[in-house]
């Protein structure tokens, strides 16, 4: 091969090269560049290393995983065991400390006698952090997702300041209702409002409840003339 020749080789594999270059993965870049090499034969290597940027060391490499041939197709790009182990690997225990902290605060679930609950994804993950648990908030939204919950209406957005102790409040009414369930005791939880219409209408937010189970209110939120308010 002359010299024109060669450079005419190389300014079309690299014209090639550009064409696929935003559609190749790293995976089917080796695998291109060992196909153009084995394409071209003696001195394949070297035309396409010039014209695409690639090492020799690369495209041998390639052009030794393409002989293989493998039987099936590889789904993924690099080897098994590359990338960062999930947490729920590293930390077994940060699922069911999660599901704690939620229940038995979490509204819809029926074995929970707390139907409310006022912690973020934020406050979740300090509560875990606190634990020792060495999650983000980002984490926590993900695993809430894979425990099957969603943010979900129905729940009432805004009620005036916070209590400082309001998740402790709730966490103790829990407590007591779980004690006298227990002893087989009835229990009547009262969620006290300035005034409330009597009736199963629609509250604006939402909270995380089991996926596909949204609490089913009334489409219009109009009056009605025959039932009463609730007035604490």
């Amino acid at each position: 091969m002359t010299k024109e020749e060669r450079k005419a080789m190389i300014a079309q594999v690299e014209r090639r090269y550009q064409v696929l270059a935003p559609y190749l993965t790293e995976q089917s870049s080796r695998v291109w560049a060992a196909a153009e090499a084995l394409a071209i034969g003696r001195g394949g290597t070297a035309i396409v290393s010039e014209a695409a940027g690639v090492s020799r060391t690369t495209i041998t490499k390639a052009k030794r995983e393409v002989g293989r041939r493998p039987s099936v197709r590889p789904a993924r790009q690099r080897r098994k065991g590359g990338g960062r182990t999930r947490l729920t690997v590293t930390d077994p225990t940060l699922l069911e400390a999660l599901d704690v902290l939620i229940d038995p605060c979490t509204r819809g679930d029926p074995e929970s006698p707390l139907r409310w609950t006022c912690k973020s994804t934020y406050n979740l993950a300090e509560a875990l952090q606190k634990q020792g648990h060495r999650v983000s908030q980002r984490t926590v939204y993900r695993l809430l997702d894979v425990l099957g919950y969603s943010l979900q209406a129905n729940r009432k957005a805004e009620e005036g300041a916070d209590h400082p102790d309001r998740d402790a409040q709730f966490q103790f009414i829990a407590d007591k209702v779980q004690r006298f369930q227990k002893n087989r005791q009835p229990v009547i939880s009262v969620d006290l409002k300035k005034k409330e219409n009597l009736g199963n209408y629609a509250n604006a937010g939402r909270e995380w409840e089991p996926g596909g189970q949204p609490h089913r209110v009334r489409t219009h939120d109009f009056p009605d003339p025959q039932a009463d308010k609730a007035c604490p």
